[in-house]
C-alpha cells in the first residue's frame, strides 16, 4: 500500500505561531486562516487549483508588519510540501503553467521543478504596490521561502498585467497548476526516482 502523501508541521516562534496540514493527493479544500484576509484567498485559490488540501491556522505581529507572517508560513508550506513529497519516487518532477486572466489582461508564466535542488526566480513588475494594506512585494519573501523549504526550483514571471488583483491570483493559480503537475505520478515509473543520477538534490 502506497504511504499518503500528507504532511502536518508547527512552527512557534517569538514573532508567530503555525500549524500547518496538506494533503497532495487531495480534493483542493481548505481552511485557510492567517488573519489577512487577502493572503487567505490567495492560499485557497493555490489548494483548489493544485487539488492539494491545506490547513492553515496562524497567527503573528500584525501589528508590526506581515512580513514575518507571510514569510514563515512559506517556510512551514514548502517543509509540508517536501515532507509529504517522501523520496520523490514516480513523480513527473516538472511543471509548467501560462494562466491568463481575462478581464485584467494578466498573464503570468510559472515552471518549476522538483528536483531536490532550490533555486528562485521571480519577475514581477507593476506600478501598484498595495492592494488595501497588503504590501504585495512581500509575496517575493514568501515564494523564496516557499521554494527552498520544499527543494524546488521556482521561476514565476509575470508577462503583463493591469489589476493587481489579478496578476497576482493569476501567479498563484500558476504555480498550482504548475504543483499539480509536477506531483503527480506515472505509474510506469513508482518505484524510480525521476532523475538520470538514481537521486535527487545531487
Amino acid at each position: 500500500m502506497e504511504k499518503a502523501r500528507k504532511a502536518f508541521i508547527e512552527r512557534k516562534t517569538s514573532e508567530t505561531n503555525i500549524s500547518l496540514e496538506l494533503n497532495i493527493d487531495g480534493k483542493g479544500e481548505y481552511n485557510n486562516d492567517t488573519g489577512i484576509p487577502f493572503f487567505d484567498h490567495m492560499l485557497d485559490l493555490l489548494s483548489k487549483h493544485s487539488l492539494i488540501d491545506l490547513k492553515i491556522s496562524a497567527k503573528g505581529d500584525l501589528d508590526v508588519d506581515y512580513h514575518h507572517l507571510v514569510e514563515d508560513i512559506g517556510i512551514v508550506f514548502g517543509s509540508a510540501l517536501n515532507e509529504a513529497l517522501g523520496e520523490r519516487k514516480g513523480i513527473n518532477r516538472y511543471g509548467f503553467w501560462v494562466l491568463p486572466m481575462d478581464e485584467a489582461q494578466a498573464q503570468s508564466e510559472v515552471c518549476l521543478d522538483l528536483g531536490g535542488r532550490p533555486f528562485f526566480v521571480y519577475t514581477m513588475e507593476h506600478n501598484q504596490k498595495y492592494i488595501r494594506d497588503f504590501d504585495v512585494t512581500i509575496l517575493k519573501h514568501f515564494w523564496r521561502s516557499f521554494a527552498d523549504t520544499a527543494r524546488m526550483n521556482l521561476h514565476i514571471e509575470l508577462k503583463f498585467g493591469e489589476d493587481l488583483h489579478h496578476c497576482i491570483e493569476a501567479t498563484f493559480k500558476a504555480v498550482a497548476r504548475a504543483l499539480r503537475m509536477a506531483c503527480s505520478t506515472d505509474p510506469r515509473i513508482l518505484d524510480q526516482v525521476p532523475s538520470s543520477k538514481g537521486r535527487l538534490g545531487a
